[in-house]
């Protein structure tokens, strides 16, 4: 299965073990991904950072300090997660999988870095450097300097209403987990068009914008 995962990635691995650990949550076993992930954030930002800077020669630094905090947030990395499928390679332990673990942000997002710690390990500098920036493309190509990044939900409204369709409906299907540690199911739905998708979070909002990720990549692919 994790064949897959590196096609996407775009890196095979030499060292299979350092694949497993970047996959490999706290609550699984031990080695687990949260040294790789200190690695993988390090390496991540300064990669945007060059990318940022290479193709904004006239930004100053405080325009691009926003833009790399932009791209290099949860929900981003989280957005980059579910494009790869992450939560069906993810080691959890008992208790995370039932708690909806595969479908956190936090733990993808963390797993992300972890993958780009791992890369570095296993194939230097300039492996994890091409990693970042074919995962980044999409994100970097949509910059426009002095406008906002835009999230999903925004994203998905203005593609509706660029077609006269009405926005989309947002409704709670369920919730697990502690008061203090609630994890939130959050359905999308698109009434004239039939599309009906799911997303989950550790917010209603983390869990909308999940839901009108996955609605828009649906539409984009059912274009294509």
């Amino acid at each position: 299965m994790s064949h897959r995962l590196e096609q996407s990635l775009g890196h095979q691995f030499s060292d299979r073990s350092l694949l497993l650990t970047a996959l490999t949550h706290r609550s699984h076993s031990s080695p687990h991904n949260e040294r790789l992930e200190f690695l993988g954030d390090s390496i991540l930002n300064g990669v945007i950072a060059r990318q940022l800077y290479d193709r904004f020669p006239e930004l100053p630094e405080g325009d691009l300090t926003r833009l790399r905090a932009n791209l290099v947030r949860q929900d981003s990395l989280h957005q980059l997660a579910l494009k790869l499928s992450l939560g069906s390679y993810l080691r959890l332990g008992e208790g995370e999988l039932k708690s909806g673990g595969a479908q956190r942000p936090s733990i993808l997002a963390d797993a992300v870095e972890a993958l780009f710690g791992a890369t570095w390990l296993d194939a230097g500098y300039d492996a994890a450097n091409a990693m970042i920036v074919r995962l980044y493309g999409e994100m970097l190509t949509a910059i426009v300097p002095g406008k906002p990044i835009k999230d999903a939900k925004t994203r998905l409204q203005e593609y509706l209403q660029g077609r006269r369709l009405p926005v989309p409906k947002y409704t709670l299907t369920g919730t697990d987990g502690e008061a203090h540690a609630q994890h939130f199911r959050m359905a999308c739905e698109i009434d004239a068009l039939k599309i009906r998708t799911e997303g989950s979070g550790g917010s209603r909002r983390a869990a909308e914008q999940m839901a009108a990720q996955s609605a828009l990549e649906r539409l984009l692919n059912e274009r294509t």
